[in-house]
């Protein structure tokens, strides 16, 4: 995503565009929506990748409440409650122009919660619109010359990759492809498009596969990951936002697959040195068997020698707070999209400051990271290590978005850096604070 635009969500007000970039950082006050623009990012994938249906607003880690509670009310009785929300992205950086998108969803209240009564996918020349009705769908396919409608009704729909709307949609193209220039196919259209049509078309519909197949669903993280445990007992993989499982993938990882646990361990260690966290991560098993007990032990070195190994639960309460975070990073399969809140939580200055430089490789190496984060630390870093060129991330792949308060409502200020580290296009607001804490420092 490139950007990302909200109308009346939540306590934006208006349309407002927010530019994103491989690495994103949102900053601002508490209770300045930045929580809910994370939840927005992932909802809209949720919504164009046909993820689940309906969607939830209320999944964990981003609990929202009903329609009544996300749409934007200014509390004000001279203004009406408008009766939707919009929310889209785009897609044109760093993409060929051909696949260049974007996608816009209207959601409106369906028995108190929101539904996508509404979806837009638009592409270079050709666009694709899915209307919600009580039991069905109109899917309208539009190029320049002309409009077709499809309907669908949700009988004969499965919200899976195997028979979503989108793979009919797909099978119907497939079906006019072989009737251009051939009879009209009954009760579907009055007239069959082109193939150069077809092919603008199709290049929507394979941008829409390209999120049902396989590729992940973003990952999500709570500010307050899993407490360490003195021994673990093995439990199902499944991902989750505060890290329950990450002891267990590790172990696995450490009984199964003897390189890709030394690969992890290493990059893991990596990180533990810059941060000053630690410089040895290893698993204790109590057994040979997939299902036995472990321990996770870290320890620190002297200059002179190693210390002792020592129980996750027994160290500082940083590096059990860190540990899920970092893994979801630099596990081998990870998602390409990371949607994360306040990482820093329990890291002293120096790790904050390392974590900035983490998410800088991340983003260099072709993943997508929206960070809310209170940390001048990782900010900082960020700005430092794009000036001194530490990796292949350039001013541009930074996007710094400050969530300013404005009465009731909140506005977005896009924040750039350029080669030298510098911030621009700030608000006069964004700097007063630290500046008048620095103004009592020294006696102005």
């Amino acid at each position: 995503m490139d950007s990302i635009t909200l109308k009346n969500y939540r306590c934006f007000a208006g349309e407002q565009t927010a530019r994103l970039a491989p690495l994103t950082l949102l900053v601002g006050e508490n209770s300045t929506g930045k929580t809910s623009f994370l939840a927005m990012v992932r909802a809209l994938w949720d919504v164009m990748f046909n993820h689940f249906d309906p969607l939830n607003f209320r999944e964990y880690p981003y609990d929202l409440g009903a329609f009544e509670d996300i749409v934007h009310n200014s509390a004000s009785t001279e203004d009406k409650v408008p009766d939707s929300f919009e929310a889209g992205f785009s897609r044109t950086q760093s993409q060929p122009e051909n696949d260049a998108m974007s996608f816009h969803a209207t959601f409106k209240d369906h028995h108190g919660t929101p539904f996508p009564e509404t979806r837009r996918i638009e592409g270079k020349c050709a666009w694709i619109d899915a209307q919600s009705k009580e039991d069905s769908f109109n899917v309208i396919f539009g190029t320049p010359r002309d409009e077709w409608i499809y309907h669908v009704d949700f009988d004969f729909l499965r919200f899976d990759s195997s028979n979503s709307l989108y793979f009919r949609v797909s099978t119907y193209f497939a079906d006019l492809r072989g009737m251009v220039n051939d009879k009209t196919p009954d009760g579907i259209c009055e007239t069959i498009p082109t193939l150069s049509e077809l092919e603008e078309l199709s290049k929507i519909v394979r941008a829409l596969y390209s999120g049902l197949s396989g590729v992940p669903r973003p990952f999500a993280s709570s500010p307050v990951r899993s407490r360490p445990m003195r021994t673990y007992d093995p439990v199902r993989h499944s991902t989750d936002p505060d890290g329950w499982y990450i002891p267990s993938y590790l172990a696995r990882m450490y009984r199964q697959d003897a390189d890709e646990w030394q690969e992890l361990k290493s990059s893991l260690e990596e990180f533990g040195r810059k941060s000053e966290l630690f410089d040895d991560i290893s698993v204790r098993s109590f057994g040979d068997t997939g299902g036995a007990p472990f321990q996770m032990l870290v320890r620190k070195w002297g200059k002179r020698r190693k210390g002792a190994h020592r129980n996750l639960i027994d160290v500082g309460y940083g590096v059990s707070q860190a540990l899920p975070l970092l893994t979801e990073l630099l596990r081998p399969d990870a998602p390409n999209m990371f949607l994360l809140q306040q990482p820093e939580v329990h890291l002293h200055p120096s790790a904050q400051a390392a974590l900035g430089s983490l998410f800088c490789d991340v983003a260099a190496s072709g993943k997508q990271l929206i960070v809310e984060t209170h940390s001048d630390y990782i900010i900082d870093r960020v700005r430092m290590d794009v000036r001194d060129r530490e990796t292949g991330l350039k001013p541009e792949d930074v996007s710094i978005l400050y969530f300013e308060r404005d009465e009731l409502d909140v506005n977005i200020h896009s924040i750039t850096i350029d080669e030298q580290g510098n911030l621009q296009n700030c608000p006069d607001s964004y700097g007063d604070f630290f500046m008048a804490e620095t103004r009592r420092l020294v006696g102005i």
